[in-house]
């Protein structure tokens, strides 16, 4: 089959032919869509996230979109979207034209959201609406502000957040490219990120807000901390900008607020389902986007220097029919 394969750590993979997958116990293969470049396809890819390097060759590729060939639990031809474990275990990943994946992180699709966009929104959406419903557990009338809301958890938690009834959305944002896609994807004002906290704290104004879905840390988070309602929650996913912040004790003893950590990793496969098949509803009605790029799998390398440098318009995402 065709796949992007990886042959040197840190390096971009390579359009080539790779081994075709087979379907086992507890394994389907997948005829793969569409699969997204996401930064942890990088991390892994780049030999040193925490996973430690992975054995080489493989084939990235975190999540995607596809068909079922071959199931014992699935009826083929069913279609479904699908996470691996990619470059932080042995196997390989959605980049190619099939891919093995275990039974459990098989999601089926209903939602006549096309297999590009599916791709685009995938566990980032999860996540953005997760970080509301289950950590922030936002409520109707409340204010949210979203950091980096020009990113793909950004969009979904700007839309998410209008859909589960916020009376504002704010989104901070580094660029006039990320700006447009907060609009886009809802948000009623978008303010520019600064490096100075003062600064930045002023520009998000008088307003303060219940609940700050954070994917960027650093100065970002330091500013919201501080206009923070009462009872206010910070919700942090990432570190794009920093991997540390700075909070004030006594700000947040005086408003009983609070920072809490998210990942995907720590839902059930029932929880991880459920979200992406509520926001994928939503998706069907054009309330929650994401923007996104399509480029073949023969464009793989150029794309994924293209992501590596952030020179998108959005999402990029590989398709594969």
């Amino acid at each position: 089959m065709r796949a992007a394969v990886l042959h040197t750590h840190g390096e971009p993979p390579s359009h080539a032919e790779h081994p075709d997958p087979v379907a086992g116990e507890g394994v389907s293969v997948v005829r793969v869509t569409a699969a997204p470049i996401v930064p942890l396809d990088l991390l892994c890819a780049s030999g040193t996230s925490y996973f430690g390097p992975p054995a080489l060759p493989y084939v990235p590729g975190v999540q995607g979109v596809g068909v079922v060939e071959e199931s014992a639990t699935v009826a083929p031809g069913t279609r479904v979207f699908f996470a691996t474990s990619a470059g932080m275990a042995a196997g390989d990943g959605s980049f190619a034209e099939r891919a093995a994946v275990p039974d459990a992180d098989l999601i089926v699709l209903e939602a006549p959201v096309r297999d590009a966009a599916v791709a685009a929104i995938g566990l980032s959406g999860v996540a953005g609406w997760m970080m509301l419903t289950w950590r922030a557990r936002m409520q109707v009338g409340e204010r949210v502000l979203v950091l980096g809301g020009g990113g793909a958890v950004g969009q979904v938690a700007i839309g998410a957040a209008r859909v589960l009834g916020a009376s504002q959305v704010v989104a901070v944002v580094r660029s006039d490219a990320s700006r447009e896609r907060a609009l886009s994807a809802g948000a009623d004002e978008v303010v520019a990120l600064s490096t100075d906290v003062d600064e930045l704290t002023g520009r998000l104004g008088a307003p303060t807000y219940d609940v700050v879905v954070d994917s960027v840390f650093g100065v970002a988070a330091t500013a919201a901390s501080r206009v923070l309602a009462p009872g206010g929650r910070l919700v942090n996913l990432g570190g794009s900008s920093n991997d540390e912040a700075v909070f004030s004790s006594a700000v947040l003893r005086s408003k009983s607020a609070s920072i809490l950590g998210y990942t995907n990793n720590a839902l059930t496969a029932d929880q991880r389902r459920d979200a992406l098949t509520a926001v994928l509803q939503h998706a069907a009605t054009g309330e929650i986007t994401v923007a996104y790029e399509t480029v073949t799998l023969a464009e793989v390398a150029s794309a994924w220097n293209r992501q590596t440098t952030g020179n998108t318009p959005g999402r990029l995402v590989l398709t594969l029919s």
